[in-house]
Parts: C-alpha cells; sequence; structure tokens
C-alpha cells in the first residue's frame, strides 16, 4: 500500500489558522504526511514578506511535516497566473512528485479558492487526486466564479468553512452537489490564541480602541488610490463622531504607505490619537488581545469574525460605492460586499439590516444563471415580491432584463433589447451624439 500524503494549500496567515482548526478537530482524515504549500499570491512576491516568516506563523508550524513552496517550485512565473498546459500536466506531476519526494504516494489535497489559480493549477497536476476546499472568506458564500472543469469539480468531497453568517450556507461548488461541513468554532478560537501566546513580536494595541481595516481595494481595480484613501478617511471620522479617540488602522500588508500618511495627519486635526500597523498580523488576533471597543471596515471577513466570534461591536462603510464600482456583475466580491451591506450597521447609522431570506440564491443565479438555472424560481419569487429601495441597489436592472427577470425593464418594454431595429436606431443615436461633441 503505497503511503498517503496530504497537501495543504494556504496564501494567508487566516487560511493557516483555518486549516489548524480542522485538523486539531479530527475533521481531515489519517494521512502519513501533511504537508504545507505555502503559496505567495502579491503583486510583487520578491519584496513581501513569505506566509511562513509571518510572525504568528510558528505556532502553527508543528501540525505540519514539511513547509513547500509553490512559488519556489514554478519560478520564475506568478502563482496567479500561471497553470500547466492540459498535455503538459503528466509532466509537471512527475516534476513535483520529484521536487517534493512524494514517489507513488496517495496524495490529497485541501485548496483554498478552487475557482482560480494557484488552486486550479495545483489541482490540474495531481490528475485523480481527491479535493477538499476550505473557504477564504465570505466569497464561499457566494457562486462559483466561472464554471469549473468537471475534473476537478467532481474530485470536490466537501466545502468546509467557519460559521460566520450562523443559518448561512455556502452556495460554492452546490452545482456539483458538494456538500458544506462547517468547522468548529472552538477549534478555530483555540488556534488564534496559540498565536496571541507565541513569544513573537506581535503588535499590542491599547484596549477599548477603534480597529479601522483596511483592505487596499485600489490593487483590484475596484477603487482609485484616491478613492480608497477617502474611504479609510471616512472610517476615521465616523469612529472619532462615535466618541473614540483612540484610533488604531490595520493597513493591508502591501498598501501604500500615503494611507497611513493620510490618517495621521486627518487624525491630528481631529484630536485623536492614532496608530498604524506596520507588523503583518491577524486582525483576528487583535480581537482577542486588545478587545476593541469598535471594529470598522467595508466588507473584510474580519467584521463576521469580530461580530460572531468575539461579540465586538463593528460597522461597515463604502459598501454602496464598492457595489456601482464592481464589474462585471459576475465578480466575486459581490455577495461579501451585500453580505457586509446587508447584515452589518452602517457606521453612519443610515441604513437597517435586511433578512437574507433567498438573498444570496437569487444573487447566485443573477450572477451565475449557467451554472445555477435551477435556482430560477428562487430568484423569480425573491425578485417578485422582496425587492425594496433597500434592495434595489445589490442589482441592476440591464442584467435583470438580459435574465427576464422581475424588476427589469417593464413587460411592454421588454421586446427592445431583443429587437434589432431599436437597437441599430440607439448604436446610430450614440454615434451621432459623439460626433456633435467632438
Amino acid at each position: 500500500m503505497p503511503r498517503t500524503t496530504q497537501l495543504y494549500v494556504a496564501s494567508t496567515l487566516y487560511g493557516v489558522a483555518t486549516i489548524a482548526a480542522g485538523l486539531d478537530a479530527d475533521v481531515f482524515p489519517a494521512a502519513d504526511r501533511r504537508l504545507l504549500l505555502v503559496c505567495n499570491n502579491a503583486n510583487a512576491p520578491e519584496v513581501t514578506t513569505p506566509l511562513d516568516e509571518m510572525p504568528g506563523f510558528a505556532p502553527l508550524r508543528g501540525r505540519f511535516d514539511g513547509v513547500l513552496s509553490w512559488n519556489d517550485a514554478i519560478s520564475p512565473f506568478h502563482p496567479s497566473t500561471w497553470a500547466p498546459r492540459a498535455d503538459d500536466t503528466v509532466l509537471f506531476e512527475r516534476y513535483l512528485r520529484l521536487l517534493w519526494d512524494l514517489g507513488d504516494d496517495r496524495i490529497e489535497i485541501v485548496l483554498e479558492s478552487i475557482q482560480v489559480n494557484p488552486a486550479q493549477a495545483i489541482a490540474s497536476c495531481f490528475t485523480g487526486a481527491p479535493v477538499d476546499v476550505y473557504a477564504d472568506g465570505l466569497m464561499t458564500y457566494g457562486p462559483t466564479r466561472n464554471k469549473i472543469d468537471p475534473l476537478i469539480g467532481t474530485r470536490v468531497r466537501r466545502v468546509l468553512h467557519l460559521d460566520l453568517i450562523p443559518g448561512q450556507l455556502p452556495l460554492l461548488l452546490t452545482e456539483f452537489g458538494v456538500p458544506a461541513q462547517t468547522l468548529p468554532t472552538d477549534a478555530f478560537l483555540k488556534v488564534l490564541g496559540e498565536i496571541d501566546d507565541t513569544d513573537e513580536e506581535l503588535p499590542r494595541i491599547p484596549a477599548n480602541s477603534a480597529l479601522l481595516l483596511g483592505q487596499y481595494l485600489s490593487a483590484l481595480d475596484i477603487l482609485t488610490v484616491d478613492e480608497e484613501e477617502n474611504l479609510h478617511l471616512r472610517m476615521l471620522r465616523g469612529a472619532v463622531k462615535q466618541g473614540h479617540t483612540s484610533v488604531v488602522f490595520k493597513p493591508h500588508p502591501t498598501a501604500p504607505a500615503r494611507y497611513s500618511k493620510a490618517l495621521e495627519a486627518e487624525a491630528a486635526k481631529l484630536g485623536a490619537e492614532l496608530l498604524v500597523l506596520d507588523t503583518p498580523v491577524l486582525a483576528e488576533v487583535l480581537f482577542a488581545t486588545a478587545e476593541p471597543a469598535l471594529v470598522v471596515g467595508c466588507f473584510s471577513t474580519a467584521l463576521f469574525t469580530a461580530k460572531e466570534f468575539y461579540g465586538i461591536p463593528v460597522a461597515r462603510t463604502g459598501t454602496q460605492l464598492v457595489l456601482d464600482r464592481l464589474t462585471p456583475f459576475q465578480n466575486s466580491n459581490r455577495v461579501p460586499v451585500i453580505l457586509a451591506d446587508a447584515l452589518l450597521p452602517d457606521l453612519d447609522g443610515k441604513d437597517t439590516p435586511v433578512p437574507l431570506d433567498d438573498l444570496i440564491e437569487t444573487m447566485g443565479f443573477v450572477m451565475q444563471a449557467q451554472i445555477y438555472p435551477h435556482l430560477r424560481a428562487t430568484a423569480e419569487r425573491y425578485l417578485s415580491t422582496r425587492l425594496t429601495p433597500r434592495t434595489q441597489r445589490y442589482f441592476r436592472r440591464r442584467r435583470l432584463t438580459a435574465l427576464g427577470l422581475p424588476g427589469g425593464i417593464p413587460a411592454r418594454l421588454a421586446f427592445i433589447p431583443r429587437n434589432s431595429t431599436a437597437r441599430r436606431v440607439v448604436r446610430r443615436a450614440r454615434a451621432l451624439k459623439k460626433s456633435v461633441k467632438k
């Protein structure tokens, strides 16, 4: 019998903590070896701190028999863009087995973000290996980003996730009938406690501070640099307005230094004490050690961790702006933004919560109708009865019209998008308008 080797793939410390919680809770089957495969997906991985060198990784290291680097294995290519050609997968499997001393081992893979590389590339290299997928955040509650090759999708045994939104099951990979399994919250909190207890130099923040979470949305081309800077300033002003004079800003590890400088200038103007964390650390560790009085962000997963696991007050801001900027409509960040907008209190106190009853399933169909055709009836029912000014902003009329759903163009005008003559007239009118402007 060949030995069994499990490859655990992670690109963030949050991911390693999630895997560690699953190992502690005996969620994964027994294996002869457990190897952690680290991926650095930053735009410039050469100048960013590798996951296995970050503060807080050391106490998690002992759960694995070895640590491997995907970046080293495929150098000089980037993990987010490289994948083997279909004809080369056998060749690359032989290469990786030799490189990592896998021999004829039976391979099992535990992945995050199965829709994209490097997860797709790794799964492709080990044809036939069973796959478990663990949640990399709120995206797991949304639809699968694009059609997955059945040679990969049918190998997935389950989707493992933390119970960030009680009562809501992930939609990811349900088109393959993949069941969801909840990871024990207690096991996850225990892992976070281990990170805090380490002797490594972790930042300490003042108790009862307001903690602001940066996400670096400009790197994803969702916001411009100036818009994201203004978003952080809105977080600061909102926190101070609520009476918090001690504020801590946790920037994204790859965010530019100018964000911090703008906040420091604004804090001085508002008479607030600002601390900017310059050490990469999990926000969840800060929840346990400092017990912030308020956590503010846009749509970070950490907002839900603070709310559900630690009972810390949270507030979101900027979700409407992000919803307006997300393109295409199928952008996988859409569901996380909607979850934050619907469930978390607005920093300015303007919005009321929105029940999730069928909202995520409806959004799953509207975003990926070809992947989830069985959800059409749910979407039609929701859009016929639950569409309000508050929920209308989650949908675009053009998208609803294209799918023939309630909430699109009125029925008496529904023929227009499919009428070739009408489209031709509109194109001519637009061309004429452009020529007049010139």
